[in-house]
């Protein structure tokens, strides 16, 4: 395995990885680096969150960037709020050493006005939410005509959010852009479409081994029960977790509700996130989160995406998802970081034959566990 100097990274860029203990490159980072540093190209990756395609494409765009020129000079689109801050704060952590590269994170569920202002400051990065970045258009608050780098991080979440329109807009503005960089865990319908319509036949194309990437630290394991078991059997596993943190999953906002007041009633430092919370409702949950006054969270498939924290021991499925690319998607929040992590799904016996299908699918396998 080469290390991230042998992969054509400056070495101010490598001593600010050093500082976070980024050390050896992931194998999404060793085969993505050497394409984007070599000139213009399209490039498609797919790879799971928490694998390290924040460096993969990051570490590229930064050494394309002229710190000399006060002109946004690259777009990086992200599902969610959490997910654009988050890829700001990790790109300038990375230039700690290097050259000073401004990066303004914007996004919905904030005061447009602030945002405006702040990207009247030297910016050459903007990592943007899609329709907040399409608000910003209309007011002709930003100028993207020197951007030279499009980035669509998480590209299957943002469809999967609703933002298509938005996204066929903003590739429609930037035709010509010469590089146009995707990387997305799965490959849906609806991803093949703006591959095909906005990038170029000769894209390269890289994946992580496997049939369909599944993050290898992550341990996959069932619990047999009946629905009326769940719970009690909830609640001996959050107990021998101790002070590990994790999500737990529903597939609806009903039983996602239900099951937070369940396991509050059981003083159990939880709280739900879904879909119908405000935005400012959702920061709040997510802020005592992250501070740690609460211990797990109870979320639905769509409310979780985004979430990016990097200490998390394991997901729980309490009620399995809808299908194999939910199941990437959540079993991704665990395992981050290079760290290793749990993902355990409550089945009952007809519901085997799901984790069946996951095996085939994912390449994956599942260890039955028989007591907590």
């Amino acid at each position: 395995m080469k290390n991230f100097e042998e992969l054509g990274i400056n070495k101010d860029l490598v001593k600010g990885l050093a500082d976070l203990n980024i050390i050896r490159p992931t194998e999404i980072q060793e085969k993505v680096i050497p394409v984007l540093l070599e000139g213009n190209t399209d490039l498609i990756g797919q790879a799971t969150t928490g694998t390290g395609k924040t460096a993969a494409y990051g570490l590229p765009l930064l050494l394309k960037i002229n710190p000399d020129k006060n002109e946004v000079q690259a777009l990086i689109l992200c599902p969610t709020r959490e997910l654009s801050q988050q890829v700001a704060k990790q790109l300038f952590r990375f230039t700690k050493y290097y050259s000073k590269i401004f990066t303004e994170s914007v996004y919905g569920g904030e005061y447009i006005g602030k945002q405006i202002t702040s990207l009247q400051r030297p910016t050459h990065i903007v990592v943007a939410t899609p329709g907040r970045l399409i608000d910003l258009l209309k007011r002709k608050a930003l100028n993207l005509s020197s951007v030279k780098i499009i980035i669509l991080d998480e590209a299957d979440e943002m469809l999967s959010r609703g933002f298509k329109a938005e996204l066929e807009e903003i590739m429609s503005i930037l035709p010509y852009t010469k590089n146009k960089w995707l990387f997305s865990a799965t490959m849906p319908q609806g991803i093949q479409h703006i591959i095909k319509r906005y990038m170029s036949p000769n894209a390269v194309r890289i994946k992580e081994s496997g049939k369909n990437v599944i993050n290898k630290k992550i341990t996959h394991q069932y619990l047999i029960c009946d629905e009326q078991e769940k719970l009690n059997k909830l609640l001996q596993f959050l107990a021998s977790e101790k002070e590990n943190r994790g999500l737990v999953f529903c597939r609806t906002k009903g039983a996602t509700q239900k099951l937070a007041k369940q396991l509050i009633a059981k003083n159990i430092a939880c709280d739900a996130i879904h879909g119908d919370l405000l935005q400012k409702e959702r920061d709040k949950v997510m802020r005592a989160f992250k501070n740690k006054t609460l211990q797990f969270l109870v979320a639905t498939d769509v409310a979780a995406r985004g979430i990016d924290i990097e200490a998390l021991a394991f997901v729980v499925h309490f009620q399995l998802p809808e299908n194999d690319e939910y199941y990437t998607h959540r079993s991704g929040r665990t395992a981050r970081a290079g760290k290793e992590g749990i993902s355990l799904c409550f089945v009952n016996t007809p519901e085997l034959k799901v984790l069946k299908n996951y095996e085939q699918s994912l390449n994956i396998e599942f260890k039955q566990i028989t007591q907590l």
